[in-house]
């Protein structure tokens, strides 16, 4: 974030809030940042554990995805306020979602609800139609049945031409692959319908490279990161790169958790639950390898998620476990991290993103 702007930002705090989560959180946090100040304005509990959320395109309607619940949320957001007031709720289908997201004809949210993908159309008002289809995939589990129950495509998003669906499936070990039509809001089977990921990998988050043809996802039970080249044409992710996302010298217990690209495409961070850490990796813009360069400790417990500001200068780590939100500098040319001393604190942060 640009501290120097005139204009504040909003902040959106996804929070766990219920007890069986062991969660502090109040519902969605919303924050002003005037000059890096952040207060905050609201909370929204209209639904539990409104863990993470999704602004339109417009920036004028928010979306949450809801864990332990059967709901998804639709909300109009006062651009001045920032405040957010329900406008409605539509059954999911499922009854543990993970991430939502809007089409790039901001007619459609697409939300992966527990055991599958599940598609929403938007109506005039912002608020959302019933569902105009659910895909559960199947397969067989991978060998972690604790973790590892069913199918459970942990996020949905569209690859960076909008054509495709890429649904990472923590549960099938594979990273699930749709066409989408926006015609009809549905999920078009595909011809190579998946890539295979590690036996008891837990395929978590996935993240395009903005300018090459390369895609990174972090496996959360074995905490790596699985790099594949992606064929647009043919809509095919083929591994080239497995690589772990912590030091070897570290010997206890983590999973992985979040995974970006900075926007200038040379370094991938990935988040340790456990280690309790920002893994930063060197992109080679011939190859795609990664190559480690450093782990920044969090200053807190179980980042669930992290997200880069949209400056790209800054990286803000929802330490879930230690209910604060960690700010570090971004250095451009090395790539590593630098903490600023900020901690905002808010119960039990799960997802972070900004509006102007």
């Amino acid at each position: 974030m640009d501290v120097s702007r005139t204009q504040p930002m909003f902040a959106y705090v996804g929070c766990f809030t219920t007890e069986k989560r062991k969660a502090r959180g109040k519902g969605i946090a919303v924050f002003r940042i005037d000059h890096g100040k952040w207060t905050q304005v609201d909370a929204c509990d209209a639904i539990p554990n409104p863990h993470y959320v999704a602004l339109d395109r417009t920036q004028n309607y928010l979306y949450s995805a809801h864990g332990d619940s059967s709901e998804i949320g639709a909300y109009a957001r006062d651009p001045h306020s920032g405040k957010l007031t329900l406008l409605n709720k539509q059954a999911t289908g499922g009854d543990n979602s993970s991430t939502v997201t809007t089409d790039p004809s901001n007619r459609y949210v697409v939300l992966a609800n527990g055991p599958g993908v599940a598609v929403f159309p938007i109506n005039t008002d912002g608020s959302l139609a019933p569902r105009t289809d659910l895909v559960v995939p199947e397969g067989e589990p991978g060998p972690y049945r604790r973790e590892q129950h069913g199918p459970h495509p942990h996020q949905a998003i569209f690859e960076p031409s909008g054509r495709f669906v890429v649904a990472p499936d923590k549960g099938l070990d594979k990273v699930h692959l749709f066409h989408f039509d926006a015609t009809r809001g549905r999920l078009v089977p595909h011809d190579k319908p998946f890539a295979k990921a590690r036996y008891g990998a837990g395929p978590r988050h996935i993240s395009f490279h903005p300018t090459s043809p390369y895609a990174y996802l972090v496996n959360e039970l074995d905490s790596t990161v699985t790099a594949y080249r992606w064929n647009l044409d043919r809509g095919e992710l083929a591994p080239f790169q497995r690589t772990s996302t912590l030091p070897a010298t570290y010997t206890g217990d983590s999973t992985g958790a979040e995974i970006a690209i900075a926007p200038s495409g040379r370094f991938v961070y990935v988040s340790n639950r456990g280690h309790d850490s920002i893994g930063v990796f060197a992109i080679d813009p011939t190859s795609g390898m990664l190559a480690p360069i450093a782990w920044e400790p969090v200053q807190g417990r179980t980042p669930r998620f992290f997200c880069l500001d949209p400056s790209g200068a800054h990286l803000y780590a929802a330490n879930e476990d230690s209910h604060t939100i960690v700010v570090f500098r971004i250095d451009g040319v090395t790539g590593t991290l630098t903490p600023t001393g900020q901690i905002i604190e808010t119960g039990s942060p799960s997802c972070v993103v900004f509006a102007s």
